[in-house]
């Protein structure tokens, strides 16, 4: 797996490279014969979404690719051995497209023939920059076949590149009278456009920006759904975060974008499957931290083992559930459901208002939410269930953030100014919640190792540190909700 930065760009047939001279060190052009299969669903769902999958022969790269949707400047390559079937994509390539191809068949939709001269840049040798000049024959199969034929440029960064020398190249190849490629791949030149249906949304309305930041959001979704697959780090928070955002965003825009509550209730569903692994993950690190705090005589007993392989364990079974639910029906269902929320949305009147007079006064209806939500628990004479009642206040400040957070590049710096307040509300509030839920599981924890007759001393001291944690935070918020209630006034 590899993370791919490059860019691409058309030329003409007659198109001459530039002298790369004085840049670095230059070794070729090396020409190769390449030939690639292309597979997709036949509704072109892969192509829809940004997602190459092929087979190569030829080249120092021969294999099976599998390049994700650019993030942040660059795409995720993910690489497999040719196998010895030309058209059966390997498993482990076609379980990491499920959450696009939602158990359509996959199948070869275009071939393309590339005859590639390959020029390097290199200081000594360390590989930095790769200029690929390729001359493309495509064939896209169908009922009718037809063939395309192009020439474009790629300069690829390597390990040893910079990207201030990437784009060095890049305005050479633009002088020499390259242009930048509007297809972020050959399979995307060569195919009838493939494209997402798009809500049909009045410019500048409250209905436009919601949309567009909820189909934001179900593209960081699925973007995280092969990470998920594959165990990699901060996965799982990714998406949890893109459902909570989505769920949110429903609940506060409910008069804009509406009758989505079986909608929320699933996004509700996969964000409790993603939450039991994710939960573990943190709580393991904070033990481990706390643990590796501790002077060495002050650890007794197999306590490293129980807070650390052992919670591991646990969250690879919930690892496993996870990758069970994104293979359900269930889960189909609810992508299926979420792309037809951003094409074709059911919206309320709200939504064809000016953006600036309809969501402000959204935000603030949110940020009310959490003052009321305190109002409520403060009332609450019971300490028990105070504290039960101040963790709607924490949810309550999360949905507000979320919905700030949401209206920030519509709205303003204000919008990032509330989101701000509001985190350090939920923050607050999550710091004791943490702490209390971290003093549970090792008061659990403790009474296993005490039944097997392990020495529990270091399961009561960091349940001390736990308890001095929560307190701590519980005895910060006054001052911090005092804060932040006169800074938003300031705000709305």
């Amino acid at each position: 797996m590899g993370i791919e930065i490059e860019d691409k760009f058309d030329v003409p047939p007659e198109y001459e490279l530039p002298d790369l001279g004085g840049l670095a060190d230059t070794v070729g052009p090396k020409s190769y014969q390449l030939v690639a299969l292309y597979f997709d669903t036949p509704d072109l769902r892969l192509a829809a979404r940004g997602v190459t999958l092929r087979r190569r022969r030829g080249g120092a790269d021969a294999g099976w690719h599998l390049k994700l949707p650019k993030t942040k400047g660059a795409r995720q390559e993910i690489t497999h051995p040719l196998t010895r079937s030309a058209r059966d994509v390997p498993y482990e390539l076609s379980e990491l497209v499920r959450a696009y191809t939602r158990g359509a068949e996959l199948k070869v939709v275009a071939e393309l023939e590339t005859r590639r001269s390959v020029t390097l840049l290199k200081d000594g040798e360390t590989r930095l920059v790769e200029i690929a000049d390729d001359r493309v024959k495509g064939t896209v199969y169908g009922d009718q076949p037809r063939i395309v034929r192009w020439r474009e440029v790629e300069a690829e960064l390597l390990e040893g590149g910079t990207q201030q020398l990437l784009a060095k190249v890049g305005k050479r190849l633009r002088k020499a009278g390259a242009t930048p490629s509007e297809s972020s791949s050959k399979l995307e030149k060569l195919l009838e456009p493939a494209r997402l249906p798009k809500a049909a949304t009045k410019a500048g309305s409250a209905g436009e920006v919601v949309v567009d930041y909820l189909a934001g959001q179900v593209k960081a979704l699925l973007a995280q759904d092969p990470r998920v697959r594959r165990a990699e780090e901060d996965a799982v928070h990714q998406m949890r975060v893109a459902a909570r955002r989505l769920r949110s965003a429903l609940k506060a825009f409910k008069t804009i974008v509406t009758d989505t509550a079986e909608v929320q209730e699933e996004l509700r569903w996969l964000g409790t499957v993603l939450g039991e692994a994710r939960d573990l993950e943190v709580i393991r690190a904070r033990f481990a931290k706390a643990l590796a705090g501790l002077a060495p005589e002050l650890v007794t007993g197999p306590i490293q083992n129980r807070l650390g392989s052992d919670l591991r364990k646990r969250e690879e079974e919930a690892y496993g559930r996870i990758k069970e639910a994104l293979s359900s029906e269930r889960y189909y269902v609810l992508l299926d459901a979420l792309d037809r929320l951003v094409a074709a949305p059911s919206l309320g009147k709200a939504a064809g208002k000016p953006a600036q007079e309809q969501l402000r006064t959204v935000a603030a209806a949110n940020w009310s939410r959490v003052t009321k939500a305190y109002d409520r628990a403060q009332a609450v004479e019971d300490a028990e269930r105070r504290e039960i009642a101040m963790h709607e206040v924490r949810k309550a400040a999360k949905r507000a953030r979320y919905t700030a957070e949401a209206l920030q590049p519509s709205l303003g710096s204000d919008m990032g100014r509330l989101a701000k307040l509001a985190e350090n509300v939920q923050e607050v509030l999550g710091a004791h919640q943490d702490g209390v839920v971290a003093q549970e599981t090792l008061a659990k924890e403790a009474e296993s190792a005490r039944q097997a007759g392990e020495d529990t001393f270091t399961y009561g001291l960091l349940i001390g540190i736990e308890r001095n944690t929560a307190e701590r935070a519980h005895a910060e918020f006054p001052r911090v909700w005092k804060e932040t209630v006169k800074a938003v006034t300031k705000v709305l």
